[in-house]
């Protein structure tokens, strides 16, 4: 069965219903359009997600099944936890949005292409404008050596990628965002083995659909183009203490207001 497929100017036709969605290529569901805010604001609040390599046109996807972290079960290996303890980082929200993107939008190495293109960057740095898209960063003292970048709908964070140049630093960032109890659920998308060991599980894109209704605030103004959301900026910086679900994931420092990744390392 064929899929539409938008002229770049048609901000006016809707997506059809993600159960439309191929079972080859899985959850290939539309093409064409723009990466708009309010077609990309419109795509994630119905469980859809751009993903196309430069020269391609826009491609839409719905896959099912669907990746997700529930948070409180996200695995913390004994290497990972040995890093956290070593107090080595500090992260940093929304601080170095642009820079969280273009890294992920770096080739992989024995790959001379990338799905985070330009109009992709400008397109999530507009969305972070509006206090929609957010970055995690890892710093080690002056460096950004990682970090990921998603889209905040409620309680629901869409993963869309991340990337890390030194040992752990994306796995750091993953664990703030799934200690930080802003969220009960995080969108990994689509499955690999990495996200799986780090304690990821597939569900059915209808079980997604319907988690995405009960957590994800899709009538909310955080979510909405139209309202340009504030977003302030908070530093944190890993501490050893290894109580509770943080991990050793402390905030101890301001205020809430080469591997790339989407969400992981082998696509």
């Amino acid at each position: 069965m064929p899929i539409p497929f938008l002229a770049p100017d048609d901000e006016i036709t809707r997506f059809p219903a993600v159960e439309e969605a191929l079972v080859q290529p899985n959850g290939l569901l539309m093409a064409g359009g723009s990466l708009s805010p309010k077609r990309l604001l419109n795509a994630y609040r119905n469980g859809i997600f751009p993903w196309y390599e430069e020269g391609e046109p826009i491609l839409w996807w719905s896959p099912d099944p669907r990746c997700v972290l529930w948070p409180a079960k996200m695995k913390i290996s004994r290497s990972l936890r040995k890093s956290i303890r070593n107090n080595r980082f500090r992260i940093a929200e929304d601080t170095a949005f642009r820079d969280v993107v273009s890294n992920c939008g770096k080739p992989r190495m024995g790959s001379s292409g990338t799905w985070v293109t330009p109009e992709m960057i400008d397109a999530y740095c507009r969305l972070a404008n509006f206090g929609v898209a957010h970055s995690v960063e890892v710093w080690s003292e002056d460096r950004l050596v990682g970090g990921l970048y998603g889209i905040a709908l409620g309680e629901v964070f869409v993963g869309e990628s991340m990337f890390s140049v030194e040992r752990d630093a994306s796995k750091i960032a993953l664990a703030h965002l799934a200690s930080c109890r802003r969220y009960k659920l995080i969108d990994c998308q689509m499955d690999t083995p990495h996200l799986l060991s780090l304690g990821a599980e597939t569900i059915s894109r209808r079980e997604y659909i319907l988690l995405l209704h009960r957590f994800g605030d899709l009538d909310g103004a955080q979510s909405s183009p139209e309202s340009i959301g504030t977003t302030s900026r908070q530093a944190y910086t890993i501490n050893a203490d290894d109580s509770g679900p943080t991990w050793g994931l402390k905030v101890v420092e301001g205020g809430r207001s080469n591997q790339a990744q989407k969400l992981d390392s082998s696509r």
